[in-house]
């Protein structure tokens, strides 16, 4: 595994954005793993977050694209901190954008924060995690809506990988056949399972050999 993923594994374990036990998560699914990143609170989570997203968006996308676009609410912040990041990192100017849950009709009117969209732009979607597509279907006529653009991808921070809308295939996997856009993600579940498995991380075993059985016991039923 790559350096940057044991790294970033440790990160949102540090952050306590990675938990481990007995979730209900908003697909009605019971979990033993839950991932939230609006945990990622202080200045200094947030400048290694925007950090390790740009690095994984500049090896799966490039310099190929325009505007990073983080659907709201928790997609604002990842956007406007991997924007930042791009550009130290990079030398890059990218622009960030977001939706508005509810069109403003005064000031600064629009569904829009940040960027405009226009014809020609090229956009990459950042989230923090997609279980089910559900928010990729929101997301995506707002963004088309905006003109003659090109998504050129997703990157969320972890794949979960489990069963999407369609009840087969990864919700990434669904993604990328529905829209006909890439779909990646920094680290995947199988990533943190095997880097924490009955390794002690400071002092504290987070994947034991019960916590490993629900695991897998939930991908039984929910696993693609």
């Amino acid at each position: 595994m790559e350096q940057y993923k044991q790294e970033f594994i440790e990160f949102m374990v540090d952050s306590q954005v990675l938990k481990f036990g007995q979730f209900t998560l908003k697909s009605g699914r019971k979990s033993p793993f839950f991932m939230n990143a609006g945990a990622y609170v202080t200045g200094t989570q947030l400048r290694k977050l925007g950090e390790y997203y740009a690095r994984a968006i500049h090896d799966n996308f490039g310099d190929d694209f325009d505007i990073l676009f983080g659907p709201a609410y928790k997609g604002i912040p990842l956007s406007v901190a991997a924007a930042m990041a791009y550009s130290e990192l990079y030398g890059r100017d990218i622009r960030y954008c977001s939706n508005r849950k509810e069109v403003k009709d005064h000031g600064d009117v629009g569904i829009l924060l940040g960027s405009s969209i226009k014809d020609g732009d090229r956009i990459v979607i950042i989230e923090d995690v997609t279980t089910s597509g559900k928010s990729i279907e929101e997301t995506f006529p707002i963004i088309q809506a905006q003109g003659n653009v090109e998504i050129k991808g997703l990157m969320v921070s972890l794949n979960r990988m489990e069963k999407g809308l369609g009840g087969r295939l990864s919700a990434l996997d669904e993604i990328r056949d529905k829209y006909g856009f890439e779909a990646h993600s920094i680290v995947t579940m199988r990533d943190v399972t095997e880097y924490l498995y009955n390794k002690p991380y400071k002092g504290q075993i987070y994947i034991d050999d019960t916590l490993k059985a629900a695991i897998d016991e939930y991908y039984a039923v929910y696993g693609a």
